[in-house]
């Protein structure tokens, strides 16, 4: 392949990520208006600011540079009566005995068919070292192997914190329009939510 070929390919490449990081963030910016809508008028919870978790790293090892493109990321909705939000930043402490819907979107990983969407609701916080759901996150992308087994059930709990949580997952690729989120994201995982 001829250095031309080579520069075309990486700036398409480029491209087709930025786009596809787009039509995540879209998605999950149509959730957040869906679920505002409910009666519980959830927000998205903002560990630092608006925006969303991930596991990342700079480092030059194999394994951080892995890290370098974003192939997995995360939200959480948290009802607003639940939360407060200070400085740019929502505050769901365990004491009020949150439960928040949890968002993931899977882009890649080895053993993945095809992209993933996990939906579904966190409970039963106990905090060790832990004060709020939105630390929570953090947590859950450095142990998604312990987290995320397979099962559609949580029970999860190490030295900062204990939670459970009933997952489910749907094909990003299966999601095409508004009705799509609402009957396949939005539904489901508010029918779970209400029967906890």
């Amino acid at each position: 392949m001829n250095k031309e070929n080579v520069v075309e390919q990486t700036k398409l490449a480029f491209e087709f990520i930025q786009k596809l990081y787009f039509e995540v963030s879209y998605l999950i910016k149509e959730v957040e208006g869906l679920l505002y809508e409910e009666q519980e008028r959830f927000i998205i919870g903002r560990p630092s600011g608006y925006g969303i978790n991930t596991r990342s790293s700079t480092g030059l090892e194999p394994f951080g540079v892995s890290l370098w493109p974003m192939r997995k990321m995360a939200v959480l909705f948290v009802a607003e009566e639940m939360t407060k939000l200070s400085r740019g930043q929502t505050f769901t402490r365990f004491t009020s005995d949150p439960k928040v819907i949890y968002l993931r979107i899977v882009l890649d990983e080895p053993k993945l068919t095809e992209p993933m969407i996990y939906v579904g609701v966190l409970y039963n916080f106990e905090g060790k070292r832990f004060e709020k759901a939105e630390q929570v996150m953090g947590q859950m992308e450095y142990n998604e192997t312990r987290i995320f087994t397979g099962s559609d059930l949580i029970d999860y709990e190490d030295g900062y914190v204990k939670f459970q949580g009933r997952i489910f997952t749907v094909n990003l690729y299966d999601i095409n329009s508004s009705e799509d989120i609402s009957t396949k994201i939005i539904v489901p995982v508010l029918k779970i939510y209400r029967e906890l």
